[in-house]
């Protein structure tokens, strides 16, 4: 297997809004808000018109997307054995992705993350991570783990507890090992942590301009190429209007951006262009064929709604 993605399984819940319901609920544009309780998540979706229920989480919508180049993949991702987490595992399995999770019957619902997608195609997360977020180092399975080339992990998985000890024993267990950072939300939560793991556990890092300078708490990106240099590793970065650049010790390489394109929803932007660049790696393309690969199937999955192509 070329690539093992293990992240949360979340099924998306995409919705058109205005921007005053983005303010009246105390949101922050262009962020991920976690919500602990499933009674404030379904009051947050009354009223509110679905355009769309597609399977999720970032990783996962990477992994289809990798499938959907044809590499050979699998997921690792914690869902209830209820209707939702169903769709899920069936969603999966269509895009031609093993799925190495037993379902069963768990107190916690399938994780759900409402999507709230604004006029100028901005989108804003809700997440009910659910039974999601209590993934553990069983449901992790090692022999999956060191059958493929690279795993693939999100920002999004991090977190106290047993997640972090699956996150470990991933990590433990792996040949290679890729992260996006996923959230700047994230990356401020857990940043000792993450710097930690970009130093020293990654071989490869995706992430955006905003979260790898918070990350290094950098005031120019000057520090964050200089840092990059100083690691040794892959550091892959996204930097919106100004394209994406890729860092491998002293070899830099930049890549524009695609223009003229009819933005509709920026929802799965990176994880689609990670998908694309992994494509690349796991392929042996050159640094430059991989940042344009990635460019390619993010122009194309934010010209439509949703995250999967």
């Amino acid at each position: 297997m070329k690539i093992l993605g293990i992240g949360n399984a979340i099924v998306d819940v995409i919705c058109k809004v205005n921007e005053s319901f983005i303010s009246n609920n105390n949101l922050t544009k262009g962020t991920m808000k976690l919500i602990f309780d499933e009674k404030d998540f379904k009051s947050l979706l009354t009223n509110l018109k679905i355009e769309k229920t597609i399977s999720g989480g970032s990783v996962a919508n990477s992994i289809v997307g990798l499938a959907q180049l044809g590499n050979k993949v699998g997921f690792i991702g914690k869902v209830n054995d209820d209707d939702l987490g169903n769709k899920y595992e069936n969603g999966l399995i269509k895009e031609n992705v093993k799925y190495f999770y037993t379902k069963k019957k768990e107190e916690l619902p399938t994780g759900t993350c409402l999507i709230l997608v604004t006029p100028d195609s901005e989108r804003t997360m809700c997440t009910f991570l659910g039974t999601a977020g209590k993934i553990n180092e069983n449901d992790v399975s090692s022999d999956a783990i060191r059958q493929s080339e690279i795993i693939l992990l999100e920002g999004y998985l991090w977190d106290e507890g047993k997640p972090k000890k699956a996150f470990e024993k991933a990590i433990q267990s792996a040949n290679k090992v890729a992260m996006s950072l996923s959230d700047q939300f994230c990356v401020d939560r857990h940043k000792p942590h993450f710097l930690e793991l970009v130093k020293n556990k990654l071989d490869i890092t995706f992430a955006n301009e905003q979260e790898i300078m918070s990350l290094i708490e950098a005031k120019s990106f000057e520090e964050v190429i200089n840092f990059s240099k100083s690691l040794n590793k892959l550091i892959v970065l996204t930097r919106g209007e100004k394209g994406a650049i890729a860092i491998n010790g002293e070899e830099i390489v930049e890549c524009g951006i695609k223009e003229n394109l009819k933005i509709v929803d920026l929802t799965g932007a990176g994880d689609l262009f990670a998908a694309g660049y992994l494509h690349g790696y796991v392929n042996k393309l050159s640094l430059r064929d991989c940042l344009l690969k990635g460019t390619e199937m993010s122009s194309e999955v934010i010209q439509q709604i949703g995250a999967r192509l």
